[in-house]
């Protein structure tokens, strides 16, 4: 659409009689366009000015469509030629594009980032031209060690990366742009780097003189360069790898918060992307950065003080950047919830202010109600500092002082009632301030309660914690102290709950950020003081792993399970967002940890009970062994070539193929391949096939085994492959088959009823279970099944005693018996069920176990599953009841469904004898049927 036609406002002449000096040439537009003209006349010599220079350029480009005109501006500027050519065009340019833009904007042709975009695009044409025409003449002066013409299209290596608006793309209309200027000491031999350096510096210079400068032409952008690292000692141009330095060992929250906006503008971009890309672990921090709030508002308070904007509103001279209620402070409410939370989530990593707030509101970190209102107060904020600037193009932001300037800004802005366009305007300024003021500044100490003198004595001795060794973690603790004491004192048990909390905090390496987070989120506090109440283990590895309570406040923390699958394609989206393969195993460890914290708060808090709790876990070891399973196998191709043949399928057995994990359990695996008759890899170091695969089945467990810095993610047990300890570690499909039909024990087959493929090439996975179920239904009618699982379970009672009188795992009557029987009903019936449940069915059909006692066996296992999974989950240890305080005994009776300990005593042991005697009497009656058959044969 042309001009004309999209015009939905106009200015009113402030000064009729400057709206009369409209250039004659102009009277035949459309009326519509020359009411524009004339309001913007009168209301701006500024705009008044650009009119008398360039009517002609103004009324073709009138004619078309504003994006037209732009183009074609920009468009023309290729041709200008050498560096004094090149300053008087872009000198012409930016009279052309500020006019145009400045009746677009006067007009509502476009909408503020259309007029900010056009801005913008005129800044970053202006640095690149101005960057390779004197970079050309440095290159054609010998200066630039070893670089040709042809190198000038990307500047030799030069960038100009865009800071604050230029960068985001909300240039206002008489702003200066932000630049850091660094260069790729990549493409320079180390002796030719200083040679570089001088030259680029020289550029860099008359780049900023080319573009600042007034001359009787004007000026065509007002340069800064002080952004750069420690500008006051570093010259105007760094390299990438002197930056990088700087902002590893020195950067400050503030620099973050500039490079959310920063952009490679001019240059060699692509270098200045990569640098960016490098720089990406500094600005976006893994966890959920609170702490920011408080540097935010410290920087705030530093602006105010140096700019002496304290006090109430009057908006006479009021700063409409800086001052409060002003862009600054949306601006700073938009980058800190960046900072927070943009490191967990890339999509919160936009560079301008209306898009990040959109995608805040999206992801539930700011109401979407006050995103839209600020932005709406941001948009009509930007108008009126522009409006302000366009006066005279000023680089101000300041409001009028006086009458006859406030009379100015209304009609510009369409309105004739200046005190209607005050009102509106002070009422702006004071929703932003409210909807701003509360979430930067910090909360007030409050008192706390009364406490007797062993709580005194505790809380004293929290000062000599490593947690509290900064001032700042004292100041933020003192803020939080009050609210966690109160809600100690609520606890079941307070001294209990005091005690566990104590020890939670002296395990902390540090605390300002978990402050922070708290101080941000009370209700973070009340679950770790329901952790530390309930259940101390986990307490304990929160001290050492309280990034995980980032999770928390992710927004979907206490949502429904998604699924496993759901999962393996979120963590796989994740590592591939990561090039480095180390960077990829911490990043599934960070994932891994907030899941199974995730999982163990659920069970604690009654969300879900025992048997869900034992599905995810299993579930989320699941999707990390076939998220990861790619990434190790891409790891081991790259140095050993593609697997040879149809690659391998990745088993998991026991626990993890029952689909029923304890908080700390760890992972059985076997791992089969098939070579398809190849011999070897091929590959930049081949092996043979079956050093191929063993060794990238160690790659795996090393994978999930290896300490890093966020710990390991599971210990793994492979004993239950082929030949046990004495097997290779991994199997072919053709040594699997015949060792299962030929030489496997008893024991083998029945752990081969809870085999469940996991990871690995899903074809061949189904082959192996086609394979399994054969052997189950070949094997299971064996005569030397019951004889020998009746001998097995004497063995394993006879190795290992039950772990003290709350052992829910092995002896009589216990998990471990109830699933050797099961497996047995498998096994004996061919059954594909891998879980207990099923299994205990599959023997009460085919006759093995009567109802009454299949009945008794399911009760059984309920409860000591449930004993067991939240003993595992309360501590690592055996389970003590004395030892886990009231608030884990609560827990497990709750679980159980018991009244108190001692009904919790007895139930343990009735359903441990009972189950005994129905599994005794199920095998030693069912072996002697199976001998006196033998027999009778």
């Amino acid at each position: 659409m042309r001009f004309a036609s999209r015009l939905t406002r106009c200015p009113i002449p402030y000064e009729p009689a400057r709206a009369a000096d409209v250039p004659a040439r102009l009277a035949g537009l459309a009326p519509e366009l020359r009411a524009l003209l004339e309001g913007a006349a009168g209301c701006s010599p500024f705009l008044s000015g650009l009119m008398q220079k360039e009517g002609d350029w103004l009324e073709a480009a009138l004619e078309g469509t504003p994006e037209a005109a732009l183009d074609a501006e920009l468009g023309r500027l290729a041709a200008a030629g050498g560096a004094e050519a090149l300053a008087s065009e872009l000198r012409r340019a930016k009279r052309r594009v500020a006019l145009l833009a400045g009746l677009a904007d006067l007009g509502g042709v476009w909408p503020l980032e259309a007029v900010t975009g056009a801005l913008t695009r005129l800044a970053d044409r202006a640095v690149d031209l101005a960057l390779r025409a004197l970079v050309a003449a440095e290159i054609r002066r010998g200066k630039v060690p070893g670089a040709t013409e042809a190198d000038a299209g990307i500047a030799a290596g030069i960038v100009a990366i865009a800071m604050g608006k230029m960068g985001a793309g909300e240039l206002n209309y008489s702003s200066d742009i932000d630049l850091i200027c660094l260069f790729d000491d990549a493409r320079y031999g180390g002796a030719d780097v200083p040679e570089a350096r001088a030259a680029f510096i020289r550029v860099v210079r008359k780049m900023t003189t080319l573009l600042s400068d007034m001359t009787a032409e004007g000026y065509v952008f007002r340069t800064d360069l002080r952004l750069r690292p420690d500008a006051s000692v570093t010259p105007v141009c760094i390299s990438m790898a002197a930056a990088e330095q700087y902002y590893e060992a020195q950067g400050r929250t503030w620099e973050r918060a500039a490079y959310i906006k920063a952009r490679a503008a001019a240059g060699d971009i692509a270098a200045g992307e990569r640098f960016l890309q490098a720089l990406t672990p500094f600005v976006w921090r893994r966890h959920l950065d609170f702490a920011a709030i408080q540097d935010a508002h410290d920087m705030r308070l530093r602006i105010r003080d140096h700019k002496r904007l304290h006090g109430p509103v009057a908006l006479e001279g009021h700063d409409m950047k800086l001052g409060q209620g002003g862009i600054r402070e949306i601006e700073f409410f938009t980058q800190t919830r960046q900072i927070i939370a943009g490191g967990r989530d890339p999509g919160l990593r936009l560079r301008d202010t209306v898009g990040a707030l959109a995608a805040l509101a999206h992801k539930g970190w700011v109401p979407e109600a006050d995103a839209a209102d600020l932005t709406s107060l941001y948009r009509a904020h930007r108008e009126v500092e522009h409006r302000v600037q366009m006066v005279g193009d000023a680089q101000t932001h300041a409001l009028p002082t006086g009458p006859e300037g406030f009379d100015r800004i209304a009609r510009m802005c369409g309105e004739g009632d200046t005190e209607r366009f005050r009102a509106g305007l002070r009422a702006r300024l004071a929703r932003v301030a409210e909807l701003t003021e509360g979430f930067f500044a910090p909360g007030e100490v409050r008192a706390g309660p009364e406490m007797d003198e062993a709580t005194r004595a505790v809380v004293d001795g929290w000062r000599a914690y490593p947690a509290l060794r900064s001032q700042r973690a004292v100041a933020i603790f003192k803020r939080v102290e009050p609210e966690i004491l109160g809600r100690l004192a609520r606890a079941a048990n307070p001294e209990e709950a005091l005690r566990q909390f104590d020890g939670f905090l002296a395990g902390l390496p540090a605390g300002v950020q978990l402050f922070s987070l708290f101080d941000a989120n009370p209700q973070l506090i009340d679950l770790i003081v329901d952790i530390c109440a309930t259940a101390p283990g986990l307490a304990q590895y929160l001290s050492h792993n309280s990034a995980v309570l980032d999770a928390v406040i992710g927004g979907d923390f206490f949502a429904e399970w998604p699924g496993s699958g759901t999962l393996a394609a979120e963590l796989s989206a994740r590592l591939d967002t990561l090039g480095d393969y180390e960077a990829r195993l911490n990043a599934a460890r960070v994932w891994a940890r907030e899941w199974h914290f995730r999982i163990g708060v659920h069970h604690l808090r009654g969300l879900i009970d025992a048997s869900v709790a034992g599905r995810e876990y299993a579930g989320l070891a699941g999707a990390v062994l076939a998220a990861l399973w790619p990434v190790v196998a891409a790891e081991f191709t790259r140095k050993h070539g593609p697997p040879p043949g149809r690659g391998a399928a990745v088993l998991g057995m026991g626990s993890l193929g029952a689909e029923r994990l304890n908080a700390a359990s760890d992972l059985d695996l076997i791992v089969i391949y098939d070579a398809a008759g190849q011999e070897a890899s091929e590959g930049p170091r081949p092996l043979a096939s079956r050093a191929y695969y063993a060794r990238l089945t160690q790659a795996l467990v090393t994978a999930l085994t290896a300490p890093m810095a966020d710990g390991r993610l599971y210990e793994v047990d492979m004993r239950l492959r082929p030949s046990g300890r004495q097997g290779p570690v991994a199997t072919s499909v053709e040594a699997f088959r015949d060792y299962q039909m030929t030489e496997a024990w008893t024991w083998e087959h029945l752990a081969l009823t809870r085999a469940r493929p996991v990871a690995g090439d899903p074809a061949l996975g189904a082959e192996v279970e086609a394979i399994r179920l054969g052997i189950l239904a070949a094997k299971g009618s064996d005569p030397r099944v019951l004889p020998d699982v009746a001998e097995m379970r004497a063995r394993i009672f006879a190795a290992k005693a039950p772990d003290g009188d709350w052992e829910a795992k092995t002896g009589p009557g216990r998990l471990q018996d109830i699933e050797l029987l099961a497996q047995s009903c498998a096994l004996r019936t061919a059954a594909p069920a891998r879980r207990v449940e099923p299994q205990l069915r599959a023997g009460l059909r085919a006759g093995q176990l009567t109802a009454e006692d299949e009945a008794a066996l399911q009760e059984a296992y309920r409860f000591l599953w449930r004993l067991q999974a939240g003993g595992r989950l309360l501590t690592q240890r055996p389970l003590d009841m004395a030892a886990i305080g009231e608030g884990g005994r609560a827990f497990l009776l709750r679980e159980t469904g018991m009244s108190d300990i001692a009904a919790l005593t007895s139930q343990l042991g009735f359903q441990t004898g009972r189950a005994a005697g129905i599994i005794e009497r199920a095998l030693g009656t069912q072996a002697v049927e199976a001998g006196d058959a033998d027999g009778g044969a």
